[in-house]
């Protein structure tokens, strides 16, 4: 596998239940769009099977809501090498997967309202993307 990054970037501002939330849905996506990342099942010191995990490290990291446009315009640059994943409030609002798809559907881009971002690709160009922003602690 080339040298691959992964980052997820949240807004700081979000309640913290939200941002949790986020990071799962954002974390969730990359898995299903990138299973290599997920390593064999393993077998703990009593012979169990215990789930294979990540294989690489995925960095929260934070910036507020206009950067998070900001960074979203600029990833979508680079589709052809770069895997972007964005979650919008409308999540909040909404109570089922169907809600939500007529929500996206119904909201300009300008009115989208991020709360976050997963982005996976070439290591470069997400450190590119992402390099200036601090961890989320």
């Amino acid at each position: 596998m080339q040298d691959i990054r992964c980052a997820i970037i949240v807004d700081p501002e979000l309640p913290a239940g939200v941002i949790a939330n986020t990071a799962a849905v954002l974390s969730l996506t990359l898995g299903r769009r990138h299973p290599e990342l997920i390593g064999e099942d393993l077998l703990d010191a009593q012979g169990e099977s215990r789930s294979g995990i990540t294989t690489l490290p995925i960095p929260i990291l934070k910036c507020g809501a206009e950067q998070l446009r900001a960074l979203r315009a600029a990833a979508s640059e680079h589709g052809d090498e770069l895997t972007l994943v964005e979650l919008i409030s409308a999540t909040r609002s909404t109570r089922s997967y169907q809600e939500y798809a007529a929500a996206l559907a119904a909201t300009a881009e300008e009115a989208q309202q991020y709360q976050g971002l997963a982005l996976c690709g070439p290591a470069k160009r997400v450190r590119q993307l992402t390099g200036s922003l601090g961890l989320l602690r």
